[in-house]
């Protein structure tokens, strides 16, 4: 008995050695760990509840990858440092923009020598056209080739296009030497040298309109939105995403302008083309620290599906309660790489395509998603339903926008430019529209959203109807302000027999309130988007929005 109790309790002995043996092994580990990464991310929403610190988080919650498919590592990807970069090719590659955008309906008419009506009416078309190209990248970056690469196939094509203006310009359409300004026009172009000029002028439409809604969500995606702190940083990307915008418009729209209203296109244009290089070159250079999400795949079926199996289901009775339609086991979703989405009591007759009947539970068949359809699909299909009233508003908003760059600039070369001795170019006057637009988000995020967070307790400051419901009203007034102009103008022709007596700068108001309804209407239209898309449809948000 005695040896029993001797070797049990050497036995106790060797267990609690080797278990203090695991607690120096677990203590020095913890302690490696802690070394290394110091940062200490909680689940959303949930605080610790002893205190205890949690071990670091290495990989992002949000399922971003790295260019190898790898789970992206925070501290190596994303970021403020690849969305800097990001940030400097939009202001590059707005610049290449507005080399051709800002001065093109006083081309037109100067080189290509349209009248002002048929001029004006094909910048709206191309500016049309440049949207609708948009569509087109959004889709594809969604649906199959994923942002990073649709960014570069359209940069590339954005480039050759400026490429094939320069070149057509020089080699064909400056015609005598020196042509263009406003006291020389250019000699009448014939059928095929006009053609080769707006293939090049469209092919840079759907450069720049594929490639502008992958790289503004392709910026927000280096922000990991599960993060706490990088999800705040997420909502003030937008803004200074909007930022770039301006600060890349400017030197087109003062400089850039003033050169190309003095006869200087080439200048203008093979600048512009210098900028769209650079600006791809340093969008490439960021490519070992970008962040993907994997794309999920062409959306048009699965919304086929859901109406498909709703109508087939037609006589079927919903179920009062939602957790009764079918969803999958998973936690993810049937959409490639995306979440569940719990659901809503809005449009219920698509409930009936995520109804079971006895049909689906007993057959031996593999699941049809032609017949049920899960409650995130149904949902999904619900999102952009209820998406269309606000899109449809801002289809009106981008017509009153695109004014700026035809009647605006028209209505600026009727009146008188020359102020002191300085001539002011028609074009130039957007500058009010950027300036205006820079102060707006200094004075939004600085004054007003403290404010009304203090007033209201909206953590946001301001809804994203407000914004929205503001911007569209400051466009109102703006084109009221412009159509007041142009009938005093008008009035002082008749009186000074065609003379131009009304000075240029009467039109800063409309290019003022044009710039800070812009700011409210589209960062409301983003925000309010992309806070209720799935990932694989927020590229579609920036040609919808």
């Amino acid at each position: 008995m005695e040896r029993e109790n001797t070797s049990q309790g050497m036995k106790m002995k060797g267990q609690n050695n080797h278990n203090f043996m695991d607690q120096v092994a677990v203590t020095k580990e913890e302690k490696e760990l802690q070394a290394f990464d110091n940062e200490v991310y909680l689940d959303e929403g949930q605080e610790a509840a002893s205190g205890e610190k949690e071990k670091p988080e290495l990989n992002t919650r949000d399922g971003t990858v790295d260019r190898f498919g790898r789970p992206a590592i925070k501290c190596k990807s994303g970021g403020w440092k690849a969305a800097g970069l990001i940030l400097v090719n939009q202001v590059l590659a707005i610049f290449a923009l507005y080399g051709v955008w800002v001065n093109l309906v006083l081309f037109l008419t100067r080189v290509l020598r349209e009248s002002n009506a048929p001029a004006a009416n094909d910048v709206s078309k191309w500016i049309g056209t440049l949207y609708l190209f948009s569509l087109v990248g959004a889709f594809l970056s969604d649906s199959y080739w994923g942002r990073y690469k649709t960014s570069i196939v359209f940069q590339v094509i954005f480039l050759v296009g400026l490429v094939f203006l320069s070149l057509t310009t020089h080699v064909l359409l400056l015609k005598p030497t020196g042509c263009g300004d406003v006291n020389l026009m250019c000699e009448k172009p014939s059928f095929p040298k006009i053609v080769l000029f707006y293939i090049s002028l469209y092919t840079i439409a759907l450069g720049y309109g594929g490639y502008q809604p992958s790289i503004v969500t392709f910026g927000a995606d280096q922000f990991d939105e599960q993060d706490s702190t990088e999800g705040l940083s997420k909502v003030a990307y937008f803004s200074w995403f909007y930022l770039a915008l301006d600060l890349g418009c400017l030197f087109p729209n003062t400089v850039l302008a003033y050169f190309e209203d003095t006869g200087n296109w080439l200048l203008g244009f093979w600048m512009a083309t210098g900028s769209a290089a650079l600006s791809l070159i340093i969008f490439l250079a960021g490519t070992p620290c970008y962040r993907h999400f994997r794309p999920g795949g062409n959306p048009i079926p699965r919304f086929a599906q859901v109406f498909v199996a709703a109508i087939r289901k037609w006589n079927l009775r919903v179920p009062s309660q939602g957790n009764k339609l079918y969803e999958l086991p998973s936690k993810e979703s049937a959409i490639g790489g995306s979440k569940k989405i719990l659901h809503s009591e809005e449009f219920r007759f698509l409930d009936k395509a995520a109804t079971l009947t006895e049909d689906d539970i007993t057959s031996d068949e593999a699941h049809n998603t032609w017949r049920l359809c899960s409650v995130s699909q149904v949902e999904e299909v619900k999102c952009i339903l209820r998406m269309l009233p606000i899109w449809l508003c801002t289809i009106i908003y981008s017509a009153v926008f695109t004014q700026m760059a035809s009647l605006f600039v028209e209505q600026g070369a009727a009146m008188r430019t020359n102020i002191s001795g300085f001539h002011i170019p028609p074009a130039g006057m957007s500058m009010f529209t950027i300036l205006c637009i820079a102060a707006c988000i200094v004075i939004y995020m600085k004054v007003l959203v403290p404010c009304a967070i203090k007033f209201t307790g909206n953590p946001n400051g301001f809804t994203e109807f407000h914004r929205m419901g503001v911007g569209l009203i400051l466009a109102l007034f703006s084109m009221v302000s412009a159509g007041v102009i142009e009938v005093y103008r008008l009035r002082i022709v008749d009186k000074s027999h065609g003379q131009k007596s009304l000075g240029i700068f009467w039109q800063t108001p409309q290019y003022a309130l044009i710039g800070a309804s812009r700011h409210l209407c589209m960062l409301g239209s983003w925000s309010f988007s992309m806070a209720r898309l799935q990932k694989d449809f927020e590229a579609l948000v920036v040609p919808c929005g």
